[in-house]
């Protein structure tokens, strides 16, 4: 079991948290609910205490699995549950997305049947909704909060002017404050430094990173010499996916894995720890395919990072920039790599 002194704050609230944490997207898509099962119960017992789902993993299959393992084992008031709404689930009816009221509240009346929970404790938005008043929004998670069905929420892949929007309007209105940000973040896309971080700070928030293998290509599975090694499904997938996988990724990933295994350590996890130990950041997210996957990152979490290991990080891709485009997954991020 993780010793208490390395848990972290959870942002302004009085809760701690796991400095890292176990994202659950691969839960029945591809994992089985027994392997699932197998992976709740391996970061549960070795201190994982932030388990984090969206209501669109696998149409909610995810937040079925999650919610049949918490009433078996009992585990439910042991860990930090948190999930998601924006996208469309259901019937899928015009108003069944985004974050209106309507939606806000059907959608966690729905979460809260599959996560067989009385409450929620962090709820997030899974996208920002411009078209959607923040007021509206801000103002059906207070009610929410009020009746006890969520205890906190957050936000995730905002830009940094909505995080001060957001901080503010609740502040001035009476409304609830955002208590967590989720966002890409890993060595091969680092521009969150330069203002959603900050921001996020400055707003008290604890930092959820998703993606910090950058879709295994800091494990060096890619190498831009070997076209049999883009083989794989994510590249497949096409889209915003295979617009991430480019050369220049694919050779500081590469070369990342390289010194990794140079230090004496899986490349798997020194990118995670990498992410864990950066500014602001509360925890990375791990999501799992198998449970060896989950068994080879928990020594992490009672490691930290040398200045050695940072300097050549650095070096790879600096503070701030980026060599794969891991911004590119809301309509508000427009920028390109170039």
């Amino acid at each position: 079991m993780l010793s208490e002194q390395f848990y972290r704050p959870l942002g302004r609230s009085g809760l701690l948290v796991s400095p890292l944490g176990l994202g659950t997207d691969n839960f029945d898509n591809p994992t089985s609910e027994k392997e699932s099962n197998e992976i709740l119960h391996c970061a549960i017992d070795n201190g994982i205490n932030l388990i984090d789902t969206a209501n669109g993993y696998a149409g909610g299959r995810s937040e079925e699995i999650i919610g049949k393992f918490m009433c078996d084992s009992g585990c439910r008031d042991d860990v930090i549950l948190t999930t998601k709404f924006f996208y469309p689930t259901g019937k899928k009816g015009i108003n069944d997305r985004g974050a209106s009221r309507k939606h806000i509240i059907k959608a966690c009346e729905d979460s809260l049947k599959r996560l067989n929970t009385d409450y929620i404790d962090i709820y997030q938005t899974h996208r920002v909704c411009m078209d959607t008043p923040l007021e509206e929004t801000l103002g059906a998670l207070t009610d929410l909060q009020r009746q006890g069905k969520i205890r906190y929420a957050g936000s995730t892949t905002s830009p940094s002017w909505k995080i001060t929007e957001s901080s503010m309007m609740a502040e001035f209105k009476g409304l609830i404050r955002m208590v967590s940000e989720q966002l890409p973040y890993n060595l091969l896309d680092r521009r969150v430094e330069n203002e959603i971080l900050p921001a996020a700070n400055a707003a008290g928030l604890a930092v959820f990173a998703w993606s910090p293998l950058a879709m295994g290509l800091l494990t060096g599975c890619y190498d831009s010499n070997n076209p049999d090694s883009f083989n794989t499904a994510r590249f497949k997938r096409g889209g915003i996916y295979s617009e991430r996988i480019t050369k220049k990724a694919a050779d500081a990933g590469l070369a990342f894995a390289t010194a990794a295994r140079d230090f004496g350590i899986e490349p798997a996890i020194l990118a995670l720890l990498w992410v864990k130990d950066q500014p602001y950041i509360t925890a990375p997210l791990c999501g799992p395919r198998t449970l060896n996957q989950i068994k080879e990152v928990l020594p992490l979490m009672e490691m930290s990072l040398t200045d050695e290991m940072r300097q050549l990080c650095d070096d790879l891709v600096p503070p701030g920039s980026a060599v794969a485009n891991f911004l590119n997954s809301a309509p508000w991020m427009k920028g390109k790599l170039l």
